[in-house]
Parts: C-alpha cells; sequence; structure tokens
C-alpha cells in the first residue's frame, strides 16, 4: 500500500512546517476527536458476545493470512497488543502463533513522546503496568524489533490510513523502524471512514483486517 501513496504523508522527511495550514490542521484534528468518541461510543455499545466472536474471527483470519503470506512462522518476530476499551482480543491467535514458533511481542511506552520499544511476550509470563495501566512484559523482558507489527485502529481507510488514539506512538514509532515492519491495522469493519484527512504525519498500514476479512491489501 506504501507504494501507491502520494499524499502529504509521503512527503514527511522533507515536511517544511512553514507550508502547513495550521488552521486546517486545527479543525482536522477537532474533526478526528469527534469521530474517535462516536466510533469508541458504537464500539462500547456492542455486546460482549459480539466482541468475543469478532475476536475469534479476526484471529483466525490472521493467522491464515500470515501463513499464506509468510509461510513458516517459526522464528518471525511479530507484535501484538493487549486489548484495552473494546479492542478485539487477538490474545488466543497470539498464543497459537507463539506455539508455532514465532516471538511475539507487546508494544511498551518506556519514554514519554518517543518511539515504542517492543518486549517478548509468552503466554502465562507476569505481566506489569504499564502507560495507561495497560498490562505490558516486565522491563527484564527480550527487547526486540518487529517483522509483522499489529496496530488496532479506532478508524481505518480504504487507503490504509488509521485512527488510533490520538497519542501518536505508532505513527512515531513507524518512522524511526529500518527496516520497518509490515503493517496490520486490526479494526471493525463498521470502524471504516472514507478519509481521516491524511497529516504529515501519519503512515499508512500495509493492510487491514477485520471480522469481514481483508479489507485493504
Amino acid at each position: 500500500m506504501s507504494e501507491r501513496c502520494t499524499s502529504p504523508p509521503c512527503l514527511a522527511e522533507g515536511f517544511d512546517p512553514s507550508d502547513t495550514d495550521w488552521e486546517q490542521a486545527q479543525d482536522v484534528a477537532r474533526w478526528r476527536k469527534a469521530e474517535r468518541q462516536r466510533l469508541r461510543a458504537e464500539r462500547d455499545a456492542t455486546s460482549v458476545a459480539a466482541r468475543q466472536e469478532a475476536g475469534q474471527t479476526i484471529g483466525a483470519g490472521l493467522q491464515a493470512m500470515l501463513r499464506h503470506r509468510f509461510g513458516e512462522m517459526k522464528g518471525r518476530v511479530i507484535s501484538g497488543y493487549w486489548p484495552i476499551k473494546g479492542e478485539p482480543n487477538l490474545r488466543h491467535a497470539l498464543e497459537s502463533l507463539h506455539q508455532e514458533g514465532a516471538l511475539v511481542a507487546l508494544p511498551v511506552v518506556e519514554v514519554k513522546a518517543a518511539p515504542l520499544v517492543f518486549r517478548r511476550w509468552t503466554p502465562g509470563m507476569r505481566m506489569v503496568r504499564g502507560d495507561w495501566n495497560i498490562p505490558v512484559p516486565p522491563p527484564e523482558a527480550e527487547t526486540v524489533v518487529p517483522e509483522i507489527a499489529l496496530a488496532p485502529v479506532v478508524a481505518w481507510t480504504n487507503d490504509g490510513y488509521r485512527l488510533g488514539y490520538g497519542g501518536g506512538y505508532f505513527d512515531r514509532t513507524l518512522a524511526a523502524l529500518d527496516p520497518r515492519p509490515f503493517t496490520i491495522g486490526i479494526g471493525l469493519f463498521s470502524a471504516r471512514l472514507a478519509t481521516i484527512f491524511p497529516q504529515p504525519h501519519d503512515i499508512p498500514l500495509d493492510v487491514i483486517l477485520t471480522e469481514a476479512g481483508l479489507a485493504v491489501a
């Protein structure tokens, strides 16, 4: 997907702040905040059973897609996420990938407003509370660099852009990683938007996976 990107985010490396329409950027920020609130409210209103079914469906689809694209998962490093705020729960899929020999990691905020780091995770390991009170692997866990990275989305678009929670951590991390991992947005099909009005810091994902299947490839 990034190969066909022609929007301003693709030019972020040569970004000149003097060229930015700050009033427009503020309008976009306000719109995004409102959309996050709306979509999160819709997600929160979804029944527990429906959430569980969506997580199971996405998890099965994720494993099938990874096998198709990458073949054997043994030795591959994949970063997942610990589900919060009604996000699809893929822990069962991550456990299965671990059993297949993949090295599973979870993102950790070690420094505010800095790229994420990825600590290796294994089922049943002792977890500690990280930023936003999210369970994360302990500091002594091995730090790894993901080859494949999952990103939960509040919203997504057909050209691969995502709305997260507004902290900018995932985009900041992708910009810092070299080589960049294969990125997979995880969300609900109902969270699709026509656009998020991409800004210079926004980086499109490679694919989007929902309970309806592979939405963007």
